[in-house]
This record gives C-alpha cells, sequence and structure tokens, in this order.
C-alpha cells in the first residue's frame, strides 16, 4: 500500500536526550511533524515514525491492530534507548494512549511524558463502535478538529470500526495499568475537543502515580492542538519540560 507524501516518518539522529512521538488515530506523522522538528532543532534526537495502516488507507487499518501499533513504538523507543541517555515520550490522542503504554511497561526507562489530548475512552455515543463494526466496516470520520481555519491534517475520511474496536481494547489495558506511571507527566488539554471527552484526562490524572504532574488548558485550540492555535505553546513548555527534567544527567 503506497504511504502519502505527508505521511513520511520524521526522524533526527544527534543528541543525548531522545523523544518518540507518537501520533493519532486515521492520522499520521504530519500532525506532530512541526512539534518534533521544533524539538529535534534544540538538540533532541527525535523518532517520529508512521504507525501501522496510517497515512495509506483505512481500509489498511482496518487490517491492523493496537498489538500492531504499539510493537510500532516500543520498537522505536527501544532503539532510542540504545542511543540516548534519557528518552521521553509524547503523544497526541491514540498516542497519548500508547505513550502511556510504554510508561507502564517501561517504568525505569521512560523519563518523562508529554500528552495532548490523550485518549484512553471515548464519548459515550462511540460505546457501539465494537458492535456496529460485526455488520460494517467504516462509519463517517471526525478528523481535523482544529479550530485554526485553513489547517487540515489530512486524516481519514472514514473511521474503520475494526480498528476502533482494537483501540478501545489498547484504552482497557491501559486504564488497568495506570498506577504503574511514575514518571513526570506534562498534559496539555483542550477546552473544547471534539474528538476525546475531558474524562480521558480526569481518569488519567486521578489514577497515575507520578509525583509531578503539570496540566495545561489549551483555550484556543481544538483536538489537533498540535497544528493549532496553540501549537507554539506546546513546543515552547514541551522544550522547558525536558531541560528541567533531562538537567540532572546532563550535569
Amino acid at each position: 500500500m503506497q504511504v502519502q507524501p505527508f505521511a513520511e516518518p520524521f526522524h533526527a539522529e544527534t543528541g543525548r536526550i531522545g523523544v518518540l512521538f507518537c501520533h493519532g488515530f486515521t492520522s499520521s506523522p504530519l500532525s506532530l511533524r512541526e512539534w518534533a522538528q521544533t524539538t529535534a532543532a534544540a538538540g533532541y534526537r527525535v523518532s517520529l515514525p508512521r504507525l501501522p495502516g496510517h497515512g495509506t488507507s483505512w481500509q489498511e487499518l482496518n487490517s491492523t491492530g493496537w498489538q500492531d501499533w504499539y510493537a510500532c513504538v516500543e520498537r522505536e523507543f527501544l532503539e532510542l534507548t540504545g542511543y540516548c541517555e534519557q528518552v521521553f515520550v509524547a503523544g497526541l490522542s491514540l498516542g497519548g494512549a500508547l505513550s502511556l503504554r510504554l510508561a507502564e511497561q517501561y517504568t525505569a526507562q521512560v523519563k518523562g511524558l508529554i500528552l495532548v489530548n490523550p485518549a484512553i475512552q471515548a464519548y459515550p455515543t462511540s460505546v457501539l463502535a465494537p458492535f456496529l463494526g460485526k455488520f460494517i466496516t467504516s462509519v463517517k470520520a471526525i478528523g481535523s478538529d482544529i479550530a485554526m481555519p485553513g489547517v487540515d491534517e489530512h486524516a481519514y475520511e472514514r473511521t474503520p470500526l475494526q480498528a476502533v474496536a482494537s483501540m478501545m481494547k489498547l484504552w482497557n489495558h491501559v486504564r488497568a495499568c495506570l498506577d504503574l506511571v511514575t514518571c513526570p507527566l506534562l498534559l496539555f488539554r483542550s477546552a473544547t475537543d471534539h474528538v476525546v471527552p475531558a474524562a480521558s484526562e480526569r481518569t488519567i490524572l486521578t489514577h497515575v502515580s507520578s509525583a509531578c504532574i503539570t496540566e495545561r488548558l489549551l483555550e484556543r485550540s481544538y483536538h489537533v492542538a498540535t497544528m493549532d492555535y496553540d501549537k507554539q505553546a506546546i513546543f515552547s513548555e514541551t522544550l522547558a519540560f525536558l531541560e528541567t527534567h533531562s538537567a540532572p544527567a546532563q550535569s
């Protein structure tokens, strides 16, 4: 399956501190590319992979599952740990769930988490998706939930329901182990998000074991905040977070 030009992964292979970026469901590396490039320009080693089934077609995504997506980010994470003194993980939406899963499985290796509108549960209207997936393959998508006019993340025009059902299984695993997350956490939440309910962030904040948690409310951006009005605030606060929490190992 041909990968769309905008969906190619991004890597910056210099720097002693690594940052893994995980994009969202039905999206592609495009949604995080500027964030990753800004981080790389500050001297960090960066990995922004393309999740299996993304950046091609929704039909291909329907043939993949959460184990495929997680295996991809886990592979990239372990590669970064081979080159870097410390590794941070950043994610948007589904990428936030994958980031949390990594922090649950690699508690000693994940130095910190930066999450933007992380998804570990859905609005009530989505609970029937696994059931509907037995009868239909897809529904109309909610893509490019961005307040800024003229900005398009080029997400799929359809939401593949078998893949949704698999994503919800991932959420179950993540929610069950949130107490294993102990690293510093920076969480950005949009005041208006048409994709992920605020309950998702509340569940994370009330169940992780992190001693250092910083929450930021994004007043002007919708779900894909990394491409929206507040993106520069996300980029700058990410760099400040990385500097703060990687400083001891560099001294």
